[in-house]
């Protein structure tokens, strides 16, 4: 028997012995762990509450189901926060945005074919065990509907030996589906794939890097554009997230009239901020930028977009090339982007809207700039991975 002292950045309890981590639990608990490894609660905390989703003891899915939601924002709220004050820094934290629940619109789902058809879901916590997920509480309707027709495809693309990756994304007209898989694609299986999508409601099929059927365009509506992502492209998890991230974009940058939008994938952020500015947009995935500007060319009322296919790791821009800008957009991967922070921290841009889902590289990378002398104004902490352990941050700064 043991209290919990607190929880790590993955959600899992830190027992008083000093060295045992236990998954679902809350700080303050009472708890016992027998040595089968059973779990027994014996005094719950207040901010314990039912988990919403009936496969939360098995899937790995979800970490958090078992807390409440405003303990669940103070805590995402909490790991930034440490991570900044690591640096010294101790910003004003604007109210965090949690997406909703069944708001999901892109996930990666594993398949396994079986003796009696399929199994389509998530892994069980730190297992290579496929647990179904009939009634995930996380995927939005369209996608929680399609997992029976998921099932059917598993079992007509997948071998009994090989697990295979369904990475599903949900648009207006229908189920964006890309299969990862090791297994060779035959002209048998085109035609079944045909058939299956035309029967299921699929916009679109790929076959790892290969296009296999196109129903309808998957676009997505970005600001007053509709663009067409890659197959597997990077999108935000959530429409409410993405919404909010953009919202707090805008703001940030309102009184540019020429932006540069770094890592800035399919036009996210660049084809909103196009309403009102000149935006350059830069990325290293040239597919991405082609979307990106195809959208905006069929697009009304917006200001000229330029791309350009940089790799912004190897070559960051540098600060003469920044200097035409009035803001700067950055939204890296979780790596961070430290070199091209560091040509940023030495230019002349005024505003910066940094997005992040690494607290450890953004506080670095706020540390660069704010020691460049950026003040960091506000940070907001926006929950699109709902009940995970996962963190996103947007936030601006404004060179003093």
């Amino acid at each position: 028997m043991g209290v919990i002292e607190g929880l790590t950045h993955l959600g899992l309890g830190k027992l008083d012995d000093g060295r045992s981590l236990v998954p679902r639990v809350l700080p303050g608990e009472v708890v016992e762990v027998t040595q089968e490894g059973t779990l027994r609660i014996i005094t719950p905390s207040g901010d314990r509450v039912a988990a919403p989703c009936r496969h939360f003891k098995s899937c790995g899915g979800c970490a958090m189901q078992h807390a409440s939601d405003p303990f669940v924002a103070e805590w995402k709220t909490g790991i930034v926060r440490k991570a900044l004050q690591a640096h010294g820094l101790e910003p004003n934290f604007r109210t965090t945005h949690t997406s909703p629940a069944k708001s999901r619109r892109r996930s990666k789902l594993s398949a396994r074919r079986t003796k009696k058809g399929a199994t389509v879901g998530f892994h069980a916590r730190a297992s290579n065990l496929l647990i179904p997920v009939p009634d995930c509480q996380l995927l939005t309707p369209r996608l929680g509907d399609a997992i029976p027709a998921l099932e059917i495809l598993t079992t007509l693309v997948a071998s009994r030996k090989e697990e295979i990756a369904l990475t599903v994304t949900d648009t207006t007209v229908g189920t964006d589906i890309h299969i990862q898989t090791e297994q060779k694609l035959t002209s048998e299986m085109r035609m079944n794939l045909a058939e299956f999508s035309r029967e299921y409601g699929v916009s679109r099929l790929t076959w790892l890097d290969e296009p296999v059927v196109e129903m309808a365009p998957p676009f997505q509506q970005f600001g007053k554009a509709r663009v067409v992502p890659p197959p597997a492209a990077f999108l935000q998890a959530t429409l409410e997230g993405e919404n909010a991230l953009v919202t707090d974009v805008l703001e940030i940058s309102e009184r540019a009239k020429t932006v540069v939008d770094l890592f800035a994938g399919c036009g996210t952020f660049t084809l909103p901020l196009a309403e009102t500015a000149e935006v350059h947009a830069i990325e290293g995935e040239e597919p991405m930028l082609a979307a990106l500007d195809k959208g905006w060319r069929l697009a009304h009322g917006l200001k000229r977009v330029t791309t350009e296919t940089r790799d912004l790791f190897r070559r960051p821009l540098e600060p003469d090339e920044l200097a035409r800008f009035d803001a700067a957009v950055i939204d890296p991967p979780r790596a961070g982007a430290e070199a091209q922070i560091a040509t940023l921290a030495q230019s002349s841009v005024r505003t910066i809207a940094m997005v992040s889902c690494n607290p450890v590289t953004f506080a670095r990378d706020a540390a660069q700039l704010v020691g460049a002398g950026y003040d960091l104004k506000w940070v907001r902490v926006v929950d699109q991975f709902r009940w995970s352990s996962h963190v996103e941050m947007v936030a601006s700064f404004t060179r003093l």
